[in-house]
């Protein structure tokens, strides 16, 4: 039996000219394109003609296919002996279950590559004039699930590590539970004057950003209704979008102009 390849591709935050030049030579050899809901739909038009094109979206509390039958689809379509590109938002190792996936294609001794991604909690507070690290502000990043897994009630995060070790955190999928993370984070020992940014749709134009404190940003949030798919950046290095918000001052710049046309 002559088996496929899968290759279990980042697609980068949403910006479609932010995935690497291996991901996208993957999307054009493949006869077979899994793909999630954030990543950007544009990158499909690179793929052949004839590529199958699986939608694998997932919703909070709503998968369009759950975990197991991405599973099963993968395999099946490598014992047919296709060339698949398992596509994922951001970077498939932080967040992205690739692990598992990858365990599953170890263990039917089907060959598959993992092709690294731009994370989200590094490009979308860049692209809202962010840095993560900054010699005057900060030496230490961390990225941290903003939820557990629902079969596992207890939280499981070191929170005072989290709260008095590292100098910048980015929360993905934590903005339903951000009046969790604040409080919990003022309750082991940040100051809850620690500025935070979220950050909506980052690297994309409908990106939006809120910026507050421990204190304030869960108001915020709720007045300004951000949704999902956001990421919560907390630490000193939000301060720096007061001066290098670079790219939504672009966007504002490009809409004035089309208006003076």
């Amino acid at each position: 039996m002559i088996k496929g390849h899968v290759y279990l591709v980042g697609a980068g935050p949403g910006d479609p000219k932010l995935i690497t030049v291996y991901g996208l030579e993957c999307i054009q050899k493949s006869d077979v394109i899994l793909y999630d809901r954030l990543v950007n739909k544009d990158l499909l038009k690179h793929a052949k003609q004839n590529t199958e094109l699986i939608f694998c979206g997932k919703l909070p509390g709503k998968h369009e296919l759950i975990q197991e039958q991405i599973h099963e689809l993968l395999v099946k379509k490598a014992l047919e002996g296709k060339i698949i590109t398992r596509l994922k938002g951001g970077d498939p190792c932080v967040f992205g279950r690739v692990g598992e996936e990858a365990e599953i294609l170890a263990e039917n001794d089907i060959p598959y590559e993992i092709v690294p991604g731009i994370t989200s909690g590094i490009a979308a507070p860049a692209y809202a004039g962010i840095t993560v690290t900054h010699r005057d502000y900060a030496s230490s990043f961390a990225l941290v699930t903003g939820h557990g897994r629902a079969e596992k009630k207890q939280d499981t995060l070191n929170w005072p590590a989290l709260a008095q070790g590292i100098d910048t955190l980015a929360f993905y999928m934590g903005v339903g539970n951000i009046h969790t993370i604040c409080s919990k984070l003022i309750e082991h020992g940040r100051h809850a004057y620690t500025p935070v940014a979220v950050i909506q749709w980052g690297t994309t134009q409908k990106q939006r950003t809120v910026t507050g404190t421990l204190h304030t940003i869960e108001d915020i949030v709720k007045e300004e209704k951000m949704e999902h798919p956001s990421i919560i950046i907390v630490g000193e290095v939000v301060k720096l979008r007061e001066k290098i918000n670079w790219f939504e001052k672009k966007q504002l710049r490009e809409v004035e102009e089309l208006c003076q046309l």
